[in-house]
């Protein structure tokens, strides 16, 4: 990641602390707003979390949650320009696939797998939405730092829960729910949002608007549940690696020392 990808996962699930205005809930509001950010300067503004980072700090590298994809069908949600899928096609995944809400990110994926030798089918489509994927099918599906922007979390992990086949295996990642909470001021951690709150806001940055909510871990698990999956793992704690290259007086850093602002979970459909 770069220098500034701290800020950046600052943004995705922190809701700019104390900067973000609430909204009401309305999906199609949501949706358009934010295609319009990742058809713009979503990429500019955020960059491109991908693998083999699950987020900052947490790494497939270190903690091997895919193993073997040889030959295997896997699908992305929320896929981006398509960075991950383009390391797991390069660990020869046998069928690639991608679903995501802007036209312009799908565009970059096309490009950036082309130019690397690999192809996935690639759909333009909410991920709440039924959009011709085909169910019992998939071996793996995995979003990185996505699906924190379903409006429709229940739905779309019972999607999921339907993409694959019996024994599938779902990866996802997103900003920790405590990382949300807590910023970092005068070398003090200090908590200015409710854990409990997930309600919608909206985030102004660079001339753009971008619309989130921050929720509960358990609000994660029991969706999980309710779609029949069983969680076999959850990461949470920063890979020290990746502290020690961020360097010692980089704020962000001294953060993910004390809390953890990514969480990985690997669920298996059952």
């Amino acid at each position: 990641m770069d220098k500034n990808s701290g800020y950046r996962t600052n943004v995705i699930g922190a809701g700019e602390v104390g900067r973000a205005v609430s909204v009401d809930m309305d999906n199609d509001s949501i949706h358009k707003t934010n295609v319009a950010f990742w058809d713009t300067k979503g990429n500019e503004i955020l960059g491109a979390t991908a693998l083999p980072l699950y987020g900052s700090f947490v790494s497939e590298e270190n903690c091997q949650l895919f193993g073997d994809v040889s030959g295997k069908k896997i699908l992305e949600v929320g896929c981006g320009s398509g960075q991950s899928l383009q390391y797991l096609g390069k660990r020869q995944a046998g069928e690639l696939w991608g679903i995501d809400i802007s036209e312009r990110q799908l565009e970059k994926t096309t490009q950036l797998l082309t130019s690397s030798g690999l192809s996935a089918k690639l759909i333009c489509s909410p991920m709440e939405e039924e959009c011709g994927i085909p169910e019992d099918y998939f071996d793996f599906v995995y979003s990185v730092y996505a699906i924190g922007w379903t409006t429709d979390l229940e739905g779309t992990f019972s999607r999921i829960a339907s993409y694959l086949k019996k024994d599938g295996v779902f990866i996802f990642s997103w900003s920790h729910p405590i990382h949300k909470c807590v910023v970092a001021e005068n070398d003090m951690l200090i908590f200015k949002k409710s854990y409990f709150d997930e309600s919608w806001y909206s985030v102004s940055l660079d001339d753009s608007t971008l619309t989130l909510s921050d929720r509960k871990l358990s609000t994660y698990v029991n969706a999980l549940s309710k779609a029949g999956f069983v969680i076999e793992q959850m990461v949470e704690q920063s890979d020290d690696e990746l502290l020690q290259a961020r360097g010692e007086n980089n704020d962000f850093a001294k953060k993910a020392k004390m809390l953890p602002v990514t969480f990985v979970i690997k669920a298996r459909k059952l």
